[in-house]
């Protein structure tokens, strides 16, 4: 494998053994070389073309020298068909040297710079997946409680459409709002928006986004519980996309379940 194919996964932090890169040469603090390490490919909803396209590399790469073990790579990325430029910043450590002759080394971290010409891909949910990019981008900034606002968001606005669009109320007879606890339960009761994997524990991982996001807990715990928090609304997406008979009601009542409307400003779960 060469460096390009494994940071062409970014954003996952992947490690693997690739081919040496730097000629069996050190590289000291500071100091820059042009490195010949293979192409970087990576997809993105190009917004000139409206669909998704491959953005590439140069076949030439920038590499700055960060220490021993680590350097800083830049790469300009091109889309393959309207030529609409991204620009992408990967740090590499390796585990020993990194002018070792097949170095094993991962991507610390990736950052890209797209300018209003692209987006990343999500899951095909419209305004969601701009929610959800939202959430990865503060993770990848280790803002774990900025990244769980926006999931937590996402949650409670689902379940509130999947309520409407089933005619399940979302007030008690009293016309006071009913806890998100009751109503998600009904919610899952009659279409079973949780994933099977979160059968058990939908409301808990809940719970946990409602504390981090008032502040009883910290940034650490946060970045630890972003990846499960994100499988969990991932999945509810995914179940009342595919779901028919919630297709039959949205467009019923001629809504796109890619285009849910988003809550008032200052709406909020209890």
């Amino acid at each position: 494998m060469r460096l390009g194919d494994l940071l062409s996964k970014a954003p996952a932090k992947e490690e693997a053994q690739v081919e040496g890169f730097l000629n069996g040469r050190g590289l000291s603090w500071g100091q820059h070389k042009t490195i010949d390490a293979g192409q970087v490919f990576l997809n993105f909803l190009c917004k000139s073309c409206g669909v998704v396209r491959t953005f590439m590399s140069s076949k030439k790469l920038s590499c700055l020298g960060v220490g021993d073990r680590v350097v800083s790579i830049d790469a300009c990325l091109k889309c393959a068909a309207c030529g609409a430029i991204v620009e992408a910043w990967f740090l590499v450590v390796s585990r020993d040297e990194l002018h070792e002759q097949a170095p094993i080394v991962r991507l610390e971290r990736y950052v890209d710079n797209r300018r209003d010409r692209a987006s990343r891909i999500g899951v095909g949910a419209g305004g969601f997946d701009d929610l959800l990019e939202r959430a990865q981008l503060a993770y990848e900034e280790q803002l774990g409680a900025g990244a769980m606002v926006y999931l937590r968001k996402i949650f409670e606005v689902l379940t509130k459409q999947v309520a409407t669009v089933a005619q399940i109320s979302t007030t008690e007879n009293s016309g006071h709002r009913k806890s998100f606890r009751k109503l998600l339960k009904e919610v899952d009761e009659e279409h079973h928006i949780i994933p099977s994997a979160f059968s058990s524990d939908g409301y808990k991982l809940f719970s946990e986004l409602s504390e981090i996001v008032h502040g009883d807990s910290n940034e650490e715990v946060a970045l630890q519980k972003y990846h499960p928090c994100r499988s969990l609304v991932v999945g509810i997406i995914q179940n009342v996309a595919s779901d028919q008979e919630m297709k039959r009601a949205i467009k019923d009542l001629g809504w796109n379940v890619t285009g849910l409307d988003m809550p008032t400003s200052g709406e909020t779960a209890s």
